[in-house]
């Protein structure tokens, strides 16, 4: 089984399979959202002290704070960056 594993900066990386949504981080749904992942211990910081740009949240319930940019993130999804197509920003990893 091969797994796609996003950078979401800093060197920090996700499994894309387990990303449900990722959101700006400046709404206060999003706020709420980050504290009630910090209350169950689900909180998982990755900005390297940087300010939390976007929330990623895992289908285990896990929250993912990141410092990049959802839209870039996004992109990277998709296998773009700076508009252009490729697959710099993926890994994959066979177990």
């Amino acid at each position: 089984m091969e797994y796609r594993l996003i950078h979401i900066g800093f060197g920090n990386v996700v499994m894309a399979e387990r990303v449900i949504a990722i959101i700006h981080a400046d709404s206060a749904p999003a706020k709420k959202l980050k504290e009630e992942a910090k209350m169950k211990g689900r909180l998982v910081d990755a900005t390297q002290g940087r300010r939390t740009r976007a929330l990623i949240v895992t289908d285990s319930g896990y929250v993912v704070l990141s410092a990049i940019l959802p839209e870039t993130i996004a992109r990277r999804f998709e296998g773009e960056t700076d508009g252009t197509k490729e697959r710099a920003p993926f890994h994959h990893f066979r177990p």
